[in-house]
């Protein structure tokens, strides 16, 4: 089989990262939420049998600095069930703040036996919340061993400033916790970090700059309006799918930012958003986007 790989190179307040790019990105959100536990390991592995290119996840932080993907800092009513195995009320979740547990705490929780309502295709099975380093050596182990081909990750920062130092670190000690982790485990030319805080991007744009970054966008302000806030061109632009305009993708194509909203998940989204030329896009079943896969660029194991 024959690959083809190609390059871009980024300037970013004259730095100059080189980094791979596929032709076409589809992201598996959570892992692969509509059929496995979000942001689970057999998520992730699933995920990777579908054919990804990317695979998307949030991060939260331990009371003893452990960086644990899920996707709120607290445990989800609607997902998760108590170490006894009991359910709990939606008002009492911010109660079990994962920022003032342990891991070996957090460990004892099953978040995935129960299921989830609205993706009732979602297969139930007992899995604790992750640890990042853990999925990381399961997915390049995955890799290695059955799918053969690298992938990225884009890994999610969640911050609020209301929030600070009560759910998770202040941005900026909650990303060097997440630089320090991803520079031991993997080559920053497969690392994305995105969040909805520009505060993050902002931090990883002066502290980190060779590492992409993501902007993550759900109001209904312009393009343009987003990156005077944001105050320079990030490598993507993910606003939520519906808010995304034909317009749009061509202002952010001549800006060279690469346009992949969120969350796609049905065949008929994915094909009109592919005909507005979008560079790809994030869903909770990557085995509908499997159609796409003749446009991608999927680069071999050991390639740069």
């Amino acid at each position: 089989m024959k690959y083809l790989v190609f390059f871009v190179v980024l300037v970013v307040n004259d730095s100059i990262a080189q980094s791979y790019i596929p032709k076409f990105d589809i992201q598996g959100h959570r892992g692969a939420r509509g059929l496995r536990p979000e942001n689970s390991i057999p998520a992730f592995l699933l995920a990777l049998d579908s054919g990804v290119t990317t695979i998307e996840l949030d991060l939260a932080v331990t009371k003893d600095k452990k960086l644990v993907v899920s996707h709120e800092p607290w445990m989800s009513a609607s997902i998760c069930t108590t170490p006894e195995g009991e359910s709990f009320q939606l008002k009492d979740e911010k109660k079990y703040n994962i920022y003032k547990m342990t891991y070996e705490q957090v460990r004892q929780w099953d978040c995935g036996s129960k299921g989830n309502e609205r993706f009732p295709k979602q297969q139930k099975m007992a899995t604790a919340k992750p640890l990042l380093s853990d999925v990381i050596v399961a997915v390049e182990n995955h890799i290695k061993n059955f799918t053969r081909y690298e992938v990225d990750y884009n890994i999610e920062i969640k911050t609020l400033p209301e929030d600070d130092n009560k759910f998770h670190p202040k941005p900026e000690a909650f990303s060097d916790l997440v630089y320090e982790l991803v520079d031991q485990y993997l080559p920053l030319d497969r690392v994305v970090i995105q969040s909805f805080d520009f505060r993050v991007l902002k931090y990883w744009h002066e502290k980190y700059p060779d590492v992409r970054l993501a902007a993550l966008v759900e109001n209904k302000k312009s393009v343009d309006e987003n990156l005077a806030v944001l105050g320079f061109s990030p490598s993507i632009y993910s606003p939520y799918f519906q808010l995304l305009a034909k317009d749009d993708v061509k202002n952010l194509h001549e800006k060279k930012i690469r346009v992949i909203p969120w969350t796609v998940n049905e065949e008929s989204d994915m094909l009109s958003l592919k005909g507005i030329d979008v560079d790809g896009f994030i869903t909770d079943y990557p085995d509908r986007a499997a159609r796409f896969k003749r446009t991608l660029n999927i680069k071999p194991k050991g390639k740069k």
